[in-house]
């Protein structure tokens, strides 16, 4: 027989009975039933019970077992009674009576508990991870991450692509976040970078020849940590295809994704149809360009509707350039109650309040100011079914721009009785997030998100340049490399109106997916940079090696990258990424396991050529 184990604690059924079986594992659970001891031991596939009684000759050793100790059992396989007979898991229909026993590692007492739910603060479960990470979810977890990677892996096989590996210590270079920069022994003063991405090196391999490329990247930015983000490192299906257009990207990229999703999604829905937003759009409609699609609200311009109205606050606001007032419709929210918790959101927001209109069955007071006759008169007549009340528009917005402006609202957004519509008005970059944020909480609040799917959106046509309103300058407001759409003759005009050929993939509220088709021609790359303030000497000095290379015969080329982290926290319904990383940094970006990042030995510094200054 093996040292450790015959079986492992999943494997064993009632074809076992009546043999002896070794297993090996942790202690999940021990109960002491009248002098006959039960344990749950659980390994990496599952659990088995076992059991020891006086008769047993390792009884009194089994007594001083204890949760999570490591222990070899040797025993002999019996069928459960058929009351006692556990449905909920592979071994319920068996038990081992323990004959021999080895303990293979002690356990001290325990920061948490392994068994259980019981919520832990972080700082305990980072400082533990290696007893967290035994706990049921997070097994589960990282078993769906390991099998997501796998899956995507056979999946760009299966279509063409083969796998490279780009360096992971390169030279600096800008993408967007701060580098984590590497000292050099050999060239002191001199530093090396981890790589934010593999970009410019799964460029170069399009340059030389390979067509098709995929990597399981690991990628590294110096970052502010958020729920859905690692602050140090993370990991990325990386991938890029010579001789493309942008639908060429998104029709190879489609199927691997809908694929996992469909494989690991536990049955929610996976959206067939996946539309293409374009960058303006989906700010107007959705206020990100991340939009969870599963909430069906879409904001809407209603200047119109208040300028030179009597609702003042609107009204001057739109007589100031690049202004708007935009709606965001409530169906169901036609409530005072409900309207005035929403404003309460937008004051925590740091606004000064959200305006509403909502729209109401009509009052007795109503009806009677309508036809001109008492309060009473109207209540009975109403009440007799002699007049129908009707609805009517409440809220101060309401009783501001008067009753043919909100139905005109009305109209526009779709909205009946017993629905709702907020207002921000302002410039657009001002405002735009809070409204996002805010048609979130009222899909929510509301029950109109459907939460058994998974609903995609490209998200496209992004602009290249934006200028800063304070000093007039212009600069790149999102990928430089892109190709920009019309190629150099579009560069020739408004930067402003300059649009790239980049995309993201959006899902439930995510992003999952950039990409681009890249600017391979190293004249419009000089164009494009020389536009944001950049001179040919400074591309040469930042991109030298990419820029070279495009002197040599570049292929139109593009690709993408689809966050890894991010698709398993989706998949295992996890609001926060370090669930679904084995060894994630805490907020401060502090491995409270391994005590990282420590401070250096005065050796290493000296042989680094290295001073840390103190910081006050």
């Amino acid at each position: 027989m093996h040292a450790y184990r015959s079986q492992t604690c999943a494997e064993l059924n009632t074809a076992h009975v009546g043999q002896t079986v070794r297993l090996a594992g942790w202690v999940h659970r021990v109960r002491d039933h009248g002098g006959i001891l039960f344990i749950d031991l659980r390994d990496h596939y599952g659990m088995t019970q076992v059991l020891c009684d006086p008769d047993s000759p390792v009884f009194a050793q089994m007594e001083e077992v204890r949760s999570e100790w490591c222990i070899r059992i040797d025993g002999v396989v019996k069928a459960r009674d058929a009351e006692l007979v556990n449905p909920k898991i592979p071994t319920g229909e068996i038990e081992v009576f323990v004959r021999d026993l080895e303990v293979l590692g002690a356990a001290g007492e325990l920061p948490l508990m392994v068994f259980g739910d019981q919520e832990y603060p972080e700082e305990t479960r980072l400082s533990y991870r290696y007893l967290d990470l035994r706990r049921e979810k997070m097994q589960e977890n990282m078993k769906l991450r390991s099998d997501v990677v796998a899956s995507m892996r056979r999946r760009m096989w299966d279509i063409g692509f083969r796998e490279y590996q780009t360096p992971i210590i390169t030279a600096s270079s800008p993408e967007g976040a701060r580098d984590f920069l590497v000292p050099s022994r050999l060239h002191p003063g001199r530093f090396y970078a981890l790589p934010q991405a593999p970009q410019q090196f799964k460029q170069l391999l399009m340059v030389s020849g390979f067509d098709k490329y995929f990597q399981i990247a690991p990628c590294f930015r110096d970052e502010d940590p958020r729920a859905d983000r690692s602050p140090t490192d993370f990991y990325q299906l990386d991938l890029e295809m010579s001789f493309v257009e942008q639908q060429d990207v998104f029709d190879t990229v489609e199927p691997v994704i809908a694929g996992v999703f469909e494989e690991f999604g536990k049955g929610a829905v996976v959206d067939q149809d996946w539309p293409q937003i374009s960058y303006r759009d989906a700010a107007l409609w959705y206020g990100t360009d991340k939009p969870d699609l599963r909430n069906p609200i879409k904001m809407q311009v209603v200047n119109e509707h208040f300028a030179g109205s009597g609702f003042a606050i609107f009204a001057k606001l739109l007589e100031q350039e690049g202004t708007q007032v935009r709606a965001i419709p409530a169906p169901g929210g036609g409530s005072r109650k409900f309207c005035d918790r929403m404003n309460a959101f937008a004051q925590k927001e740091g606004l000064p309040g959200m305006g509403y209109i909502f729209w109401r069955e009509k009052t007795a007071d109503a009806v009677a100011q309508e036809m001109g006759i008492t309060v009473k008169e109207a209540q009975a007549r109403m009440k007799a079914g002699e007049v129908a009340g009707g609805m009517e528009a409440a809220g101060p917005l309401a009783k501001n721009i008067g009753p043919e402006r909100t139905e005109a609202i009305r109209q526009q957004l779709g909205l009946g009785l017993g629905d709702a519509a907020f207002f921000l008005g302002g410039k657009p970059k001002d405002f735009e997030a809070v409204a996002g944020r805010a048609r979130t909480v009222i899909g929510e609040e509301l029950g109109l998100t459907d939460k058994n799917r998974f609903a995609f959106a490209w998200i496209v046509d992004f602009p290249i340049y934006e200028r800063d309103e304070e000093t007039g300058r212009v600069d790149f407001e999102h990928n430089p490399f892109s190709m920009p759409q019309g190629g150099m003759a579009a560069l020739e005009g408004d930067p402003l109106e300059v649009l790239g050929y980049q995309y993201d993939l959006a899902c439930n509220g995510y992003e999952l997916v950039s990409g681009a088709i890249r600017n391979h021609r190293p004249e419009i790359m000089f164009k494009a940079f020389e536009i944001a303030g950049y001179g040919a000497d400074e591309v040469r000095k930042r991109f030298g090696g990419m820029v070279n290379a495009f002197q040599y015969g570049a292929p139109p080329h593009g690709g993408c990258a689809a966050g890894i982290d991010r698709i398993v926290m989706l998949l295992a319904d996890e609001a926060n990424i370090r669930e679904v990383i084995l060894f994630p940094m805490n907020q401060r970006a502090e491995d409270l396991m391994m005590n990282a990042p420590s401070e250096p030995t005065s050796d290493q510094l000296m042989e680094l050529g290295l001073r840390v200054i103190p910081q006050d």
